[in-house]
């Protein structure tokens, strides 16, 4: 679970809970609480309804490969982490609609167009994989409510994502998405949605087992979670780099931001996570690999999800 940083390239937010076994919902706000406005306002959004319709690192691989797990040849997931498909996520197109038109805002339009490219893009993946797939329900709130999912609302939380109901949860105000110009807003729903698809293919499931097994490692077991999102999230991306039209500047924001909103320890703030350069290198390695292959955190030493 995350919270939000400061207004600044590089925001973090002091955290919140590591263990989602104890939550009803998992609010992760790895990529989502962070909010670094670049000095530009925002710009650009998509239309749409609120609906809550569900629809049915260290060391990465070389660039513009597929990626192996950590500590494997093959392509096959280690024992901690189910198998999210093999090859990469397929090159698809993503327009970003405008966040802000005519001085209006439109985060609910944009955050709609965005569901949608992801719904395409992993759906087609899952085909591909013969694995199941179930888009996520989707939520909108103009402001945060008292509660969500059943569960009172997290304290400063952005986006988030709710397991026991497989729903994505955008709140509509706040620094995450408010007054942007960057990739921020979209780096933050394809977090979510890693979630989401750590949930579908037992990810998830098999991470909370560990946690009620091996106590003593549960904040390690939860930064290797959020880790993986965070390179879920680089595979999106880097599937539709193309269509964004956006500039080197765009990019290189982009990743000051996930380094910026990495956890620091600093007055008690538990290390939920991951450092910013570890957050920064796994969303990098799923960037550059475009194949959730390359994001097996599980296999991963642990001086690379500290």
């Amino acid at each position: 679970m995350r919270y939000l940083p400061p207004s600044d390239a590089g925001s973090r937010r002091p955290a919140a809970a590591v263990r989602l076994t104890v939550l009803a919902v998992a609010v992760c706000l790895a990529a989502c609480a962070v909010t670094v406005p670049y000095g530009t306002p925002a710009r650009a959004a998509s239309a749409a309804d609120p609906r809550a319709a569900t629809r049915v690192v260290p060391a990465a691989a070389p660039y513009g490969t597929t990626a192996a797990p950590y500590g494997t040849t093959g392509r096959s997931a280690s024992a901690g982490s189910p198998s999210l498909g093999g090859g990469r996520l397929a090159a698809a197109p993503c327009p970003e609609p405008p966040l802000v038109d005519g001085g209006i805002p439109r985060g609910r339009e944009y955050l709609t167009a965005v569901m949608r490219c992801l719904d395409r893009s992993w759906s087609g993946h899952f085909a591909r994989a013969g694995l199941r797939f179930r888009a996520p329900a989707v939520r909108f709130y103009e402001e945060p409510a008292e509660r969500v999912c059943g569960v009172p609302w997290p304290a400063g939380a952005a986006a988030f994502y709710c397991t026991e109901r497989a729903t994505v949860v955008f709140p509509l105000t706040g620094e995450w998405i408010e007054g942007r110009t960057d990739l921020y807003p979209l780096k933050v729903a394809a977090h979510e949605y890693g979630h989401h698809l750590q949930s579908l293919t037992g990810v998830r499931a098999r991470y909370e087992a560990r946690v009620r097994v091996e106590r003593a490692r549960r904040a390690e077991l939860g930064r290797r979670y959020e880790l993986q999102a965070d390179c879920l999230s680089g595979v999106f991306l880097g599937s539709v780099r193309r269509s964004l039209f956006r500039t080197a500047r765009d990019w290189e924001a982009l990743a000051e931001a996930v380094r910026a909103g990495g956890d620091s320890g600093d007055d008690g703030d538990p290390r939920t996570h991951g450092t910013g350069a570890h957050r920064g290198r796994w969303f990098d390695r799923g960037l550059h690999a475009v194949s959730p292959s390359a994001c097996d955190t599980w296999a991963a030493p642990s001086s690379a999800v500290s």
